[in-house]
């Protein structure tokens, strides 16, 4: 059977008692009309999932008691930050959906000389917020029980820097149309806590963004010879390293 999995964070959780948020609630009640006494599966986006049950429904939110805290992993062992080129709307989205079902821990959108513009004020505001709920509704249907951490949109130079601030043994992987090694020769090399991939426009890297790159001794990787839409590319690189390092081999 499906398990039906919500979100609380850790603030929402009292030793065996869960409430749930009133969003989470409306979806409870009014999407999958459940009803006290039906199981529940409740992730912190700290690591930890709950198995529980409905105890009761009010106006302020469902109010769950555990039975027991799952065990066993649901997280990659692979440190993957996937830094991406900002692209159309709906291209986007995919990506952030994709890239958390596939394990990233971590998605930066960078801004880039041939890519998209990321509009200003309220409408990057709530173009972020949309974002943060797809990637958690992709976290409840893969089985996550760690939010993915999504950074404020950065240009090349800015993802660099604070991956390496937060990670200084980082690798650098830059997915280039132009070419480069074959990504088990690039992942084969790599050490360190983290790996971050960068993931081109539909334009691809300008002169300026590459020479920077190298001078960061990042490795360029290629994903063969025929040219990806940018989205279908962070996929597919996700995929492999996650196939090399990760869990998608086991």
């Amino acid at each position: 059977m499906h398990r039906r999995r919500f979100y609380a964070p850790p603030n929402q959780i009292d030793g065996k008692t869960i409430i749930l948020s009133a969003e989470e609630t409306h979806h409870l009640v009014r999407a999958l009309r459940m009803r006290p006494g039906d199981e529940v599966f409740v992730f912190d986006g700290c690591g930890t999932e709950y198995a529980s049950r409905i105890s009761s429904l009010d106006g302020g939110g469902a109010r769950l008691e555990v039975e027991s805290v799952l065990e066993g992993p649901a997280e990659s062992p692979a440190n993957i930050i996937l830094a991406q080129a900002l692209a159309k709307n709906e291209r986007f989205d995919l990506v952030v959906q994709k890239a958390t079902e596939l394990g990233v821990r971590e998605i930066v959108p960078v801004s880039t000389s041939h890519g998209e513009v990321m509009p200003a004020g309220e409408r990057a505001a709530n173009r972020i917020e949309r974002w943060r709920r797809i990637s958690l509704e992709a976290a409840k249907q893969s089985g996550r029980r760690t939010l993915v951490q999504l950074q404020p949109v950065s240009s090349v130079t800015s993802a660099v820097e604070n991956a390496r601030r937060s990670h200084p043994a980082l690798t650098l992987l830059v997915f280039n149309e132009r070419g480069g090694a074959r990504v088990d020769a690039a992942v084969s090399g790599a050490s360190g806590s983290a790996i971050i991939v960068f993931i081109g426009p539909e334009g691809g890297w300008s002169d300026g963004e590459l020479e920077f790159f190298e001078e960061q001794n990042a490795i360029p990787v290629s994903l063969g010879p025929r040219i990806l839409r940018t989205e279908t590319a962070a996929i597919a690189a996700i995929t492999l390293v996650q196939h090399l390092l990760g869990d998608l081999s086991r």
